[in-house]
Formats: structure tokens, sequence, C-alpha cells
């Protein structure tokens, strides 16, 4: 018997979530490895959704829509822009990644479902993920009536010191 593989996106980040889709871990990873996991969150396969699944599930990582669609056409030339659009609506719908609101410009798509936060470098464009442990949100706000808390997403915006 082998080692038992984390789950699939579930590994440490390496990286900046902007480099080639390639890491140690990546290789571990197989196209069943992935069918199963979208079988298991509902979602029908595809060769479409299995190449944008290889993209964004394999490791994690913070892409943007532009950026998976980028990644999907060195695998698969003819996929569609539209294609990859509506499939990061269906992953998201069906909890196999998570859209990240950098600002009002910049959306990520982190393929880390787990509870966690993130560094964001507004020099570079570069998110990476905040290990556990290393931020602590300590009290809430009074809710609304009403009201239930659904996430909190904590975006730590750092940049590059002139000079």
């Amino acid at each position: 018997m082998g080692q038992a593989k984390p789950p699939i996106g579930f590994a440490p980040a390496f990286g900046d979530g902007f480099e080639p889709a390639e890491s140690p871990t990546m290789s571990d990873v197989t196209d069943q490895d992935l069918a199963d996991r979208l079988r298991t969150a509902g979602v029908s396969l595809t060769l479409q959704r299995l190449v944008i699944a290889r993209v964004l599930l394999s490791r994690p990582v913070h892409l943007t829509a532009d950026q998976v669609w980028g990644r999907a056409r060195e695998i698969m030339p003819e996929i569609s822009r539209a294609t990859v659009y509506n499939t990061l609506d269906l992953f998201e719908r069906s909890a196999l990644l998570r859209r990240l609101i950098i600002d009002s410009e910049k959306v990520v798509f982190d393929s880390n479902t787990a509870p966690h936060h993130h560094l964001y470098d507004a020099s570079t464009g570069e998110v990476v993920d905040i290990a556990p442990g290393e931020l602590r949100v300590i009290g809430m706000p009074s809710l609304p009536p009403g009201m239930e808390l659904e996430d909190v997403d904590v975006v730590v915006r750092v940049r590059r010191r002139e000079g």
C-alpha cells in the first residue's frame, strides 16, 4: 500500500499561483482523481470540465478567469472563453472553488475552499494563502436581526516599499 494522498486542493500553497501549472504534486493528481472529485461535487463530466479541473484543482492556485482560460487552451486549444467562464460559475456553485474579490477590478478563483485568509501584493498582483494560525480574527460584529454570518474573507494588501 502506498501513502495516502491529501485531498486535492488542500495541500499547502507553493509559488504565487501565477506560475505555470507545474508542481511537485501535480503529477500525483490523475484525471481519474479529478473526475471523481467532480462527480462527488455533483458536476457532470465533460472533457472541457476535466481540462479546467486540471488547471484549477491539481494544486492550490489563485487565478483570474482569463488565466484559467489561457492555461486551459494550452491543454485544449479549442476551448472557448464562454465555456471557461460558465464552468467557473458551476465549480463555484458546486463548492469546488471560491471567488475571491480582491478589488473592483480584480477577481481570482481560489482552489482552496477551506477557511483561510490571503495576502495580496498590489505591486505584482500576486495572491497567496496566509498559513493557518498566522492571522486570527477576534470577535465579530453584531449582526442585524434576521441575518446570519456566511463567511469572513480577509485580504491583507501589501506593496513594495519605494526607494
